[in-house]
């Protein structure tokens, strides 16, 4: 495959990775979105009201903080999944740009650590895969708001990995 074939892959993944977090719901009633750079992708949510879980401080709301680490976690594994399956050619890039969700990665568990308020400003969170077999996954999840190196809450996770179906 040649660099500008590679490239155009690339930017046609992308896509398609937008298109398949507005085909769930829940991220799609969230806004939250996607950008790559290189091999890191940062989760995006965009401010809301509707996010707001204490009007007195104002704060985002701890489920809404919990369901964004998990999105990242969960989108960061399947980009990793996803992309090897689309590079083998196990994966028709048509049929996912159309909506069609393939099988996503199961949260077993997932444990959020609150470090301070979420401050009603825009969001971002970047995960990194521990561990990735074909049955187990391990994800831990960072967000910040204004500065990345003070984080508003961390998470850790562990994910079933989709099975062929027989």
């Amino acid at each position: 495959m040649s660099v500008k074939e590679r490239h155009a892959l690339h930017k046609r993944w992308d896509q398609s990775l937008n298109s398949l977090a507005i085909n769930v719901p829940y991220i799609a009633f969230l806004g939250i979105d996607f950008d790559r750079r290189g091999d890191e992708l940062t989760a995006i949510l965009p401010f809301q009201d509707k996010l707001i879980g204490n009007p007195f401080l104002p704060a985002i709301h701890g489920g809404v903080t919990a369901a964004f680490l998990e999105v990242t976690a969960v989108m960061t594994l399947s980009r990793q999944y996803l992309w090897e399956k689309l590079e083998n050619g196990e994966l028709d890039l048509d049929r996912l740009e159309k909506g069609e969700v393939p099988r996503l990665p199961k949260t077993i568990d997932f444990t959020v650590d609150y470090l301070r308020s979420g401050m009603p400003r825009d969001a971002y969170a970047r995960a990194r895969v521990s561990r990735a077999g074909r049955r187990y996954a391990s994800v831990h999840v960072e967000a910040w708001q204004d500065d990345h190196t003070r984080l508003f809450a961390q998470a850790t996770g562990h994910f079933l990995m989709p099975q062929k179906r027989v």
